[in-house]
């Protein structure tokens, strides 16, 4: 797959400050900008960590809730504006447990990524990094993860891991 400059992938751990990172990312070029979020709200904690990331975002964004179909709403965001994507992995954790078909979920997502021509900057969580987890589904889901951010960043002309607070470029 050819590299996207547009692109710009953000990785880190929970709590990094990737999200942060690429919130300012997005915003040093002008607005307006469209923000896509892929978190449910299932319970107070969730909806209170929505609520803080929506908070952070002025007037001049655009926000496109989409838990389950993250291809079709990046391929209906306005194609001039800067895209941020918050995050890959609560996407592709409701992917799993929808039973979808992440190879085809996969390949939609890059086919999207790929067509943009607006700074977009995407943001997962890093998952790998940890032990072996003990059940089935989170070694799926590891897994999965795994496979995402590699085509992900593949597609990427930037990439970035951010630690405690600190971008690293990887490239």
């Amino acid at each position: 797959m050819t590299e996207n400059p547009h692109l710009t992938f953000v990785l880190g751990g929970a709590r990094s400050g990737k999200s942060g990172f690429a919130e300012r990312l997005v915003t040093a070029g002008p607005g307006p900008w469209t923000y896509i979020a892929t978190a449910q709200a299932f319970d107070e904690e969730m909806r209170s960590r929505i609520s803080a990331h929506r908070e952070r975002r002025a007037g001049d964004w655009r926000t496109i809730e989409a838990p389950q179909a993250l291809a079709q709403a990046i391929g209906e965001a306005p194609a001039e504006h800067p895209l941020l994507v918050d995050c890959l992995t609560l996407w592709l954790s409701n992917r799993l447990l929808a039973e979808a078909d992440l190879r085809a979920d996969r390949a939609a997502l890059l086919e999207a990524l790929a067509e943009r021509r607006a700074p977009t900057v995407v943001v997962s969580s890093e998952v790998g990094l940890s032990i072996v987890p003990e059940n089935a589904l989170a070694r799926r889901f590891r897994d999965a993860a795994g496979e995402l951010h590699q085509a992900v960043a593949g597609a990427a002309g930037r990439l970035y891991l951010v630690v405690a607070g600190y971008p690293l470029a990887v490239k």
